[in-house]
């Protein structure tokens, strides 16, 4: 048997895994038991629509046209975030046609300095608009992104009893799905081989989105943990006001995650957070590697960024044992991961420097750990495949599966990128491009 200094070294993955399998265990019992949302009155309250733009030409003219088709009794508050290309000109045309379209312009040296402090623009014009005669208990303010299409019962199901029909409720965050998941060819100038790896691609972020990340939501909800989405994010106006109030504006500006933050804060201050499953947001679906691990590498840097509240949360009132467990967890998951990093490759080491000897000897416990790596995301695939692609066959359901689970390790990497940016004193984030912007229209949204 391999020397016992040695099993601590081995043991530690273990102990992270029955964190991660219990974790697990928990979103997969909330999802498959959830009870479906009751829909409500849209009437009951005044929508505003807040839709962050930073060079989308491509994609805001279909953006704002659908929002005022699908919700006509609605306003769109875009923000032009000092775009160099024809966003600021496009919005411009429709505001001058239609008074339920606003654009808030921004200009530097104040803009570009990240998503919240975009958001914090509009909640002021909205409020110089409204007036303090306004009922802004009323008021629901939703995020959208520039590519972001919103289910059209997206208003009644977040007004029912489930969302904002509670009045304590101060926000609420429905699931996500991605648009392009049945394209057949997302990388039109490639070939066959690379468009089957880009189509499985956007089909396991789906499935992350539509069922694993929604059932981890579905848990939070019984913890009482739920967290707020930069896509589907919709807030009541007066539980905005009162984050204002203590931390002087409603985004964090200059984080990572503002969405996470502001859901973070709301239960802090006192507000609910629910989740609504049975609507959506669409957005598209990245079919680029490169692309998604940028994407992640600021999602994780923006995790390690929340760590800052855990005095905060520890002590509050408002946050249940299970909800600081939960938070807690969630903060924890980038750290977990570069130290498996750290210890795998200091166990390879250790092993090298032996000559390997006594190496087969760990293979019963190494099995064990890759069967129980594996399950958890092998049963998402038929309940991705009952409830979102019913034409396909029960294999392709667990070959998605075990795709979601070869997905999943993209959090290592993302996670050690992260803590290098740390290191390196790299706050800033790169706008990830649209599909639809070829790649020859040049650099958006530049790091910082």
């Amino acid at each position: 048997m391999p020397h016992t200094d040695h099993l601590l070294l081995f043991l530690f993955p273990f102990v992270l895994l029955a964190g991660f399998l219990v974790y697990a265990a928990g979103s997969r019992h909330a999802y498959r038991n959830r009870e479906r949302a009751r829909p409500g009155d849209p009437a009951a309250f005044d929508w505003h629509f807040f839709v962050p733009c930073r060079d989308e030409e491509a994609v805001i003219a279909t953006t704002v046209a659908r929002l005022r088709a699908d919700f006509p009794y609605a306003d769109v508050w875009v923000v032009d975030d000092a775009s160099d290309d024809a966003t600021g000109a496009i919005v411009a045309a429709f505001a001058e046609d239609d008074a339920r379209v606003h654009l808030v312009r921004r200009v530097r040296p104040e803009a570009r300095t990240g998503k919240g402090a975009a958001l914090n623009a509009a909640y002021r014009e909205l409020g110089a608009l409204l007036g303090p005669a306004a009922d802004r208990d009323r008021v629901v303010v939703c995020v959208v992104d520039a590519d972001g299409r919103l289910d059209r019962a997206a208003t009644a199901m977040v007004s029912g009893p489930d969302g904002f029909g509670d009045p304590e409720t101060g926000g609420v965050q429905v699931g996500v799905r991605m648009r392009n998941v049945d394209d057949p060819r997302p990388l039109p100038d490639r070939g066959r081989t690379a468009n089957a790896l880009a189509r499985l691609l956007v089909r396991v972020q789906d499935m992350e989105f539509a069922v694993s990340n929604a059932g981890m939501q579905l848990l939070r909800a019984r913890t009482g943990s739920v967290g707020l989405g930069g896509n589907g994010q919709f807030t009541r106006l007066s539980a905005l006001d009162r984050i204002a109030e203590a931390e002087r504006r409603p985004w964090r500006e200059g984080a990572l995650l503002e969405d996470y933050e502001l859901g973070l804060h709301m239960i802090l201050t006192g507000d609910r957070v629910r989740h609504v499953a049975d609507t959506w947001v669409s957005q598209e679906g990245l079919p680029h590697a490169r692309r998604l691990l940028t994407q992640r590498t600021r999602w994780a840097q923006g995790n390690l960024q929340c760590a800052r509240y855990a005095p905060r949360i520890l002590s509050s009132r408002h946050y249940t044992g299970g909800g600081v467990l939960e938070t807690l967890y969630t903060f924890g998951q980038p750290l977990a991961h570069l130290l498996s990093l750290v210890l795998s490759a200091v166990l390879l080491a250790v092993l090298a420097l032996n000559g390997f000897t006594g190496a087969l000897a760990w293979w019963p416990l190494a099995l064990c750990l890759a069967v129980l790596s594996v399950v958890p995301f092998l049963l998402w695939g038929p309940v991705y495949r009952r409830e979102f692609a019913p034409d396909a066959s029960r294999l392709r359901a667990l070959l998605w599966g075990l795709a979601l689970w070869v997905y999943a390790y993209h959090l290592f990497p993302a996670s050690a990128r992260a803590f290098v940016r740390i290191l390196r004193g790299r706050t800033g984030w790169s706008k990830t491009r649209r599909n639809a912007e070829p790649a020859t229209t040049g650099p958006v949204a530049l790091d910082a």
